[in-house]
Order: structure tokens, then sequence, then C-alpha cells
């Protein structure tokens, strides 16, 4: 998932989920928008959506991986960070022949000892929110989990950004703010009525997801330019191989091996988890943003839990209540209003992940979810 929301992700509005999502998928770093041609910017949308596409698959590969591997959350994360890690070291080369070479701008160069801080800060939080998203999909579905992970990050940045940052809000960011969490208590307490769409305990976890893209997006604003040290790409892959290090221990604890029933298909969907919504999304989504809007993007990225929620209803039966779609639409309805506020007043979700934009109209063309979200993340997600 992005988180997109998100500085690694999903735009996830992420990454923006980001969020990168997510898985979501809101990743840390992101390029700046040029000004280019409609046929490029156009092929940009295009690689945007296709990028929260697939993060919308990543959290149902894991909900068939449970079933079939036997691994937890902390396992498939680590797996699906791990394989992300290698994926797109391979094809770093290729996005460093295609960059233009810049002209240096004279902005002060962050330390190597606060690199080291701001890779184990991002790497840390995008494990966790990673490991809680997918803790979210086992524990109450598919549909909720990302919904909820997706539409509570934006939220928690804005109200973050306020409180930590001193980021005006604004009136429109407010109402968005709190038909958000009206959505949210709509969706949690009307889908828990004895239907088993909606449990408390993955409620939870989506939440806890979502604060960590918050921390990443935050963290990332706070540094500013200055701290990234690297380019979006450099910056997913340092916190992908953070998290990976860090998640190590834990999923060898809880079991990082998948039983032997089931092997082939285990593997084949480890595979495509790394793969797809993992190192392909994220090279969709840079490649994307270096031409749209972070606003746009933070919209566009929407589409990640829209297809999480087709997916879950056709292909692996859950349901949705009345209250579910009605909070659903509220949420989301929500984050819309929320990226559209913060884009009229100049700040907020419209720049979900690392610093400013040096000055520059527009920031620095990244959005969170998610995914990031994504990763966020190498969102989000």
């Amino acid at each position: 998932m992005w988180w997109p929301i998100s500085s690694c992700g999903r735009t996830l509005v992420r990454h923006s989920v980001s969020s990168g999502p997510a898985g979501p998928s809101f990743p840390p770093g992101g390029p700046e928008p040029s000004v280019v041609a409609p046929a490029g910017r156009g092929r940009g949308l295009v690689f945007v959506a296709l990028a929260a596409v697939l993060w919308g698959t990543g959290g149902a590969v894991g909900a068939r991986l449970f079933e079939s591997s036997g691994l937890g959350p902390l396992a498939l994360t680590f797996w699906r960070m791990a394989g992300g890690t290698l994926l797109l070291l391979a094809v770093r080369p290729l996005f460093r022949r295609r960059a233009p070479r810049r002209a240096a701008t004279g902005a002060p160069q962050a330390s190597p000892v606060r690199r080291v801080a701001r890779a184990g800060v991002l790497g840390a939080s995008f494990a966790l929110a990673q490991a809680a998203y997918f803790a979210a999909v086992e524990g109450t579905g598919l549909a909720v989990g990302t919904v909820v992970t997706l539409g509570a990050g934006p939220v928690l940045v804005a109200v973050g950004g306020r409180l930590f940052l001193g980021e005006r809000l604004g009136r429109g960011g407010v109402v968005a703010v709190a038909g958000a969490l009206a959505g949210l208590v709509v969706l949690t307490l009307g889908g828990a009525g004895g239907s088993g769409t909606v449990r408390l305990p993955g409620v939870l976890f989506a939440l806890l997801s979502a604060a960590g893209y918050t921390v990443m997006t935050l963290y990332s604003r706070g540094q500013g330019r200055a701290a990234a040290g690297g380019g979006p790409l450099d910056n997913a892959l340092a916190s992908l191989a953070v998290g990976t290090a860090l998640l190590l221990p834990f999923a060898l604890v809880v079991g990082v091996l998948p039983q032997a029933e089931n092997l082939a298909v285990s593997l084949w969907l480890l595979g495509y988890l790394a793969a797809v919504p993992t190192a392909l999304a994220y090279a969709l989504y840079f490649a994307g943003m270096a031409v749209v809007r972070a606003a746009t993007a933070s919209v566009i990225v929407l589409i990640e839990p829209l297809t999480a929620t087709l997916i879950a209803v056709a292909f692996l039966g859950e349901r949705l209540t009345a209250a579910v779609v009605a909070g659903t639409f509220l949420l989301l309805g929500s984050v819309v209003g929320l990226v559209l506020a913060e884009g009229r007043s100049g700040t907020g979700v419209s720049r979900q992940v690392a610093g400013s934009g040096g000055g520059r109209a527009g920031g620095d063309g990244r959005a969170v979810d998610r995914a990031d979200r994504e990763d966020a993340g190498p969102v989000r997600e």
C-alpha cells in the first residue's frame, strides 16, 4: 500500500498515500515537478494512476498469503521490503541514466550522521506502517483496512503539521478533518454491528499504520530538503533497506519461512508482492511525479482504496454494509476536500513528503500515502 499520502507512497495522498499506501504504500523523497508538454503530463498521470492500482493489489496478495503461507504480518512485511530493496537496486542504474544533470543549487548538504539518522527514522516508521497495515488487513479485511489507513493518514498529517510544525490548517481543512473523523466513526461503529465486516483490533492497526506514515511525513517535512542527501529513489532504497534490517529479528522470532504446503503458490505471491506493488509501482510513481502536481496526484491515488475494495468484494468474498459504504465515501470525500483546501492555502497534504519546494510554487511535487503510500512509502504502502 502507498501512503501515498506519504513520502514513500502512495502519493499515496501519499502518498498525498502516498501513501505510499500503502501499503498502503505512501517512499520518502520525490522528484520536483517540471514544466512539460501536455503529452508528457498525460503519460505521468497514467503512471501515477497505474501505480495506485498496483498498490491496491498489494493488500489482496497479503490476504491470500496469510492463508497459503502461514506467514504473519511481520514476516510478510519483511519479505516485501527485502524483495523490493533488491529489485529497486536493480533498476536504480536506469533511473540514473535517465535523470537530467542539474547544476548545484548551493543548498546545504546533510552530514553523514544526519543522513543515517534520517534513514533510521524513515525506515523504522515505514516498517511499522507496512507491518501494521498487513495486521489491519488480517484483522478487519482488505477493504476496511485499506480505507481506514489511507483515509486517516492525511488527517493525522494535517493535524500533526498544525501541532508540531505550526502549519496553518484553515477553515476548509478543519471542516475536512471533522468530516473524515465522522466518516471513520460511521464506518467503525456502523460496520461493527454484528456483521463481522469491521473489527476494532483491525481498525486500530490501520490507525497505527497511518500514524507510522504520519511520522515519516512530518519528520521529512521538518528536516527539509537539505537533509535528504540523495534523490527520491535513493531515499526510498535507504528506507527499505533499514526497514528490512529492523524487521529481520522480529520476523525470525515469529517465523520467516512459508509453510511447505502450497509452497509454490506462496513463493509466486511473495515474488509478485515484491516486484509489482513495490518495485514496479514505486518506479512508475517516481516517473509520474516528475511531471504531475502533488495535489493532483493526491486525488488520483485514491484509486488505491477503491481498487482494494473492488478486489475484496469481487474476489475475497468480503461484504460491505450500508454503514461501511457511507463511512467510506464520507472519509475519502473528506480527504479530497482536505487536499483541495490545503492546495488553496499552499501547505499541507499536497506536500506530504520530505522538504519544502525550495521556494518554488508547488512544493516538492510529492504526496503522501502512501503510499505512501508509500510508501511512503517505499509507499504505500
